[in-house]
């Protein structure tokens, strides 16, 4: 399937560099980094979805922190209140 997409001058600079640097097509290198990116939007969707998930699955077991015990846990794990 072809495919036509506007590129500036200095993506399409580094494309072709890639594509010398690997002895490969320009379309080849185009195709696999577009299926890598997909591929990672994906997972990266799926893994916010479960982390939300997660979350709200907490909550409704009672495990969770108020934002004040929220803060102090972050802030001041080291046990250093003036490092704020």
């Amino acid at each position: 399937m072809a495919i036509i997409v506007n590129l500036s001058s200095e993506i399409e600079a580094q494309l072709r560099d890639k594509a010398a640097h690997q002895g490969k097509d320009i379309s080849l290198v185009a195709a696999e980094l577009l299926t890598r990116i997909l591929e990672w939007e994906a997972t990266d969707y799926q893994e916010a979805i479960n982390g939300i998930q997660q979350g709200l699955d907490d909550f409704e077991t009672g495990r969770f922190r108020s934002f004040d015990e929220f803060v102090q846990g972050y802030f001041w794990a080291d046990g250093k209140e003036d490092d704020c």
